[in-house]
């Protein structure tokens, strides 16, 4: 896997991502309550806190949590709510190394259909449905793995041609209408609210 990506807009955490499957995995993970850029930024932040180029699902999963929440929790924070989500990460960790030999690329690498592919996404700690179908859609579109039934299987996300979450960034310009989508959604559950509330 050493593909450009561009969900980070910095070069090297990009660079990070495009390379490293666990990296992509957990920005994925951090892909909540914060900008998309400064989830899928965290993954470099922690390899370079860590003194390493790359993440290491033992490594993690073997560190002190306290310890571990102190390097996320350290100024600029990897997170929001940096404890929090360092638990996550290291609970993913601990659930590749337990399932997967700590490979994160072990969960697609063979895999049959998109439909099975989603169930072992969705087995991931921290991996709700969405946040599944979403990683899913990011595999097809921009790291080419696309089992049969993938775009099905990712849903909404999974279509061509589409600005809705971060599968679909390339650049500034799909960033921007990937936000202005969800700004949309976020408007229209709104006035849902407000009309059912009346």
């Amino acid at each position: 896997m050493d593909i450009t990506m561009r969900l980070a807009q910095h070069p090297e955490a990009d660079e990070l991502l495009g390379r490293s499957p666990l990296a992509a995995l957990v920005g994925m993970l951090l892909d909540q309550q914060v900008p998309m850029e400064w989830a899928f930024a965290g993954p470099y932040t922690i390899a370079q806190r860590l003194g390493a180029d790359d993440l290491d699902a033992h490594a993690i999963a073997a560190f002190d949590p306290e310890e571990f929440a102190a390097l996320l929790s350290r100024k600029p924070a990897v997170h929001r709510y940096p404890g929090s989500m360092a638990k996550r990460v290291q609970q993913l960790c601990a659930y590749l190394v337990e399932h997967y030999d700590g490979d994160a690329a072990a969960l697609w690498d063979g895999v049959g259909t998109g439909a099975e592919l989603l169930d072992r996404l969705k087995a991931l700690p921290g991996f709700g449905e969405q946040k599944a179908q979403i990683f899913l859609a990011l595999l097809g579109k921009q790291l080419g793995v696309r089992p049969q039934g993938w775009r099905e299987a990712a849903g909404g996300y999974g279509e061509a041609d589409v600005y809705r979450s971060a599968a679909d960034i390339t650049g500034p310009e799909s960033l921007a209408r990937v936000r202005a989508h969800k700004q949309e959604l976020k408007a229209a559950a709104k006035a849902a609210k407000a009309r059912g509330g009346s």
